[in-house]
């Protein structure tokens, strides 16, 4: 029998998928990362992004459509702050059935629009097309910048860092904060600009249990996590703060001393929630956080 993705999961099916895919000479950073990485020139170097929202996946019908242009684009400005860069110009692609009414479409894109503009984006353009069964898609194509050869990857974290997460988790989409949330740009560039610069970092869409392994993975670490210590919004538990996703805040890894040095400035937010550790018997696995693809 054919095997499903179902079967796989989301992990497993992009491991697949890389592994077809040639990234080319002038790629600094390919697949595997929030962003990928190109040069420009000497000051930047060139993020690109794209993600996706899918009704009764990421949003639900009845959603105001200002909220869904609004998700739509800020995912994609929420990978473009982990990679400590400034987003600049967007495509957007709308898939949606005919018989929907067109002041829904209208009201997805003024949402849209809002955010890009609180952000100094350009949305240069895209693409529209049809369903043949109900429903609504619709992709964000972005590109940001950094300063070249500094943006901060999955891929720097060492045994002994601190993991940080900036703001609180849990409870996003009951609460609708996933329709509202602010992409943690000004954290990430005051970070990236001021120091002290994280050694590896992610944005966190998936819960914490899905998430942090990816990163532990992509810097060749294990870790242990500080479950107590985890921010939770009020009357959120521990374990929904690990598997609800759909936070948007920033997973990171700080230097013993650059996590010393940070812990008296309450101004931005980041919480120690475990350590990085020497990989030795692989990348622990933590129960929850939300996969694709999963039955």
């Amino acid at each position: 029998m054919h095997q499903r993705l179902r079967e796989l999961g989301e992990n497993a099916v992009l491991e697949r998928l890389l592994s077809h895919l040639s990234p080319g000479c002038a790629m600094l950073v390919g697949p595997g990362d929030d962003c990928a990485v190109v040069p420009r020139n000497e000051q930047w170097d060139t993020l690109l992004k794209t993600d996706v929202v899918v009704e009764s996946i990421h949003f639900t019908p009845d959603t105001p459509p200002e909220l869904i242009g609004r998700k739509a684009l800020a995912r994609a400005v929420s990978d473009i702050a982990a990679m400590g860069g400034i987003p600049e110009h967007a495509l957007v692609t709308l898939l949606i059935h005919p018989d929907r009414p067109v002041a829904r479409v209208e009201g997805v894109y003024a949402g849209l629009s809002a955010l890009a503009a609180r952000f100094n984006i350009s949305v240069a353009g895209g693409e529209t097309s049809s369903l043949p069964a109900d429903g609504m898609v619709i992709n964000v194509a972005l590109t940001g910048r950094v300063e070249h050869g500094k943006a901060i990857l999955r891929t720097g974290a060492s045994p002994g860092d601190i993991l940080c997460v900036s703001g609180k988790l849990g409870g996003s989409f009951p609460s609708g904060r996933h329709l509202n949330f602010t992409p943690r740009v000004e954290l990430a560039r005051k970070l990236l600009c001021e120091g002290p610069v994280p050694t590896a970092m992610m944005d966190l869409s998936d819960g914490i249990a899905t998430d942090l392994p990816r990163l532990a993975a992509a810097s060749g670490c294990s870790f242990e996590l500080w479950e107590n210590s985890i921010p939770c919004h009020d009357g959120c538990s521990i374990q929904q703060a690990l598997s609800d996703g759909e936070d948007y805040e920033l997973l990171l890894t700080l230097t013993p001393e650059a996590a010393e040095a940070l812990a008296p400035d309450r101004s931005l937010s980041l919480t120690p929630i475990g350590r990085m550790l020497p990989l030795h018997n692989g990348v622990p696995h933590l129960s929850g956080g939300w996969q694709h693809f999963c039955a």
